[in-house]
């Protein structure tokens, strides 16, 4: 993961170079922008549990971003959105659910083609867990995780402000849990996130 990471950082840094040298397109651009989606948080679990499989629900929730350009091909965008997730063994107990909050930074590389805008991003983001409810058990505690995040996405413009954005998010994170506050398991949940949505520049 490490290795796909920082190929996708010397890609988008090669790009940037190319185009900078030879690029016909205006030197205006708009610095700030702002994207609405609505998002699908599909979760792929797996867990270090002999003889148990957690299984994680799907979830569809509002996201909102930002974005500042440092020129019109280079930008960071920060990510912020809420999720509850119900939390189960397959076949087994009910663990419960709980609620991520976690805000993400992704450098971008962004492409022109008249009114298209394809991009790719990779970054980090902190994952809080928080509201856990314990289901069937006593007490189950989720640690708050750094992850890494790639990112591909298309805006394409409806006017001079108004744009249309599809986005689609790994994340790379994993969380150590604690049932019953002795029983310790390691859950990768590593998310793949599908958002749609509308965004404004100014």
């Amino acid at each position: 993961m490490k290795k796909l990471f920082l190929g996708l950082i010397l890609f988008g840094l090669a790009i940037f170079n190319v185009q900078a040298q030879d690029d016909t397109q205006s030197d205006d651009f708009s610095k700030w922008q702002a994207r609405f989606r609505i998002i699908s948080i599909v979760p792929s679990p797996d867990d270090d549990i002999d003889g148990a499989d957690v299984d994680i629900s799907t979830a569809f929730v509002p996201e909102l971003d930002f974005t500042y350009f440092f020129n019109k091909n280079l930008a960071a965008e920060l990510i912020l959105g809420t999720a509850k997730h119900n939390v189960e063994i397959e076949n087994g107990a009910d663990l419960g659910h709980v609620w991520l909050l976690p805000p993400t930074l992704n450098l971008q590389y962004h492409f022109y083609a008249d009114g298209f805008k394809p991009y790719v991003g990779a970054g980090v983001n902190y994952t809080i867990f928080y509201g856990a409810d314990a289901g069937d058990l006593d007490d189950i505690e989720y640690d708050s995780a750094i992850g890494f995040s790639l990112q591909a996405g298309l805006d394409y413009d409806l006017n001079d402000k108004w744009f249309l954005n599809l986005d689609i998010k790994k994340l790379f994170l994993k969380t150590d849990v604690t049932v019953n506050k002795t029983a310790e398991a390691e859950v990768n949940i590593d998310p793949l996130i599908i958002g749609l949505g509308v965004g404004m520049k100014f």
